[in-house]
């Protein structure tokens, strides 16, 4: 009978941590986006002229899954940009801070998370731009659209290195 009862606390204590990770996971999307990402896209500049991209991210979430630290390196032929943002998870709103180092131009995030998706606008000085993030798997689309501005859309496929 002991051998029961220590069986069936096991499996009890297995089933709580199992229902603790899934929540975790539910009240945390970051996860899906943790990881390196490489791949290529297209980049429309001023104008509508189109140049092929490739890209490399590298997205890390910290211990409490709450902020997702963002970095994204991109070059085509003639062009070359670098995106840094750090984002905070509450409760499927999100918000932070974008920096491209490439100009020197920072603002801030502010939009709504999933646990496969981040839908945000990113705002600065004379400048607003529409991010979408959306990830299946290791497979991640990147969006990046901002009329009139000098890069008017960003288009990337990625995919996540090993895992």
């Amino acid at each position: 009978m002991n051998t029961l009862k220590t069986g069936a606390f096991a499996i009890a204590l297995g089933l709580f941590e199992f229902a603790a990770a899934a929540s975790q996971a539910a009240e945390n999307p970051f996860s899906h986006f943790t990881g390196s990402w490489s791949g290529s896209g297209t980049i429309t500049v001023q104008g509508g002229a189109r140049e092929r991209i490739r890209c490399r991210g590298k997205y890390t979430v910290n211990q409490q899954g709450s902020t997702l630290t963002l970095g994204l390196r991109c070059a085509s032929d003639s062009y070359k940009f670098e995106l840094q943002s750090d984002i905070t998870y509450d409760g499927g709103n999100i918000s932070g801070s974008w920096n491209e180092t490439t100009r020197q131009v920072f603002g801030s995030l502010s939009g709504r998370s999933n646990s496969s998706r981040i839908q945000a606008t990113a705002q600065s000085v004379g400048f607003t731009a529409s991010l979408s993030l959306t990830t299946r798997g290791n497979h991640q689309s990147v969006s990046i659209k901002s009329p009139g501005s000098e890069v008017s859309e960003v288009a990337i496929s990625l995919a996540r290195s090993g895992r």
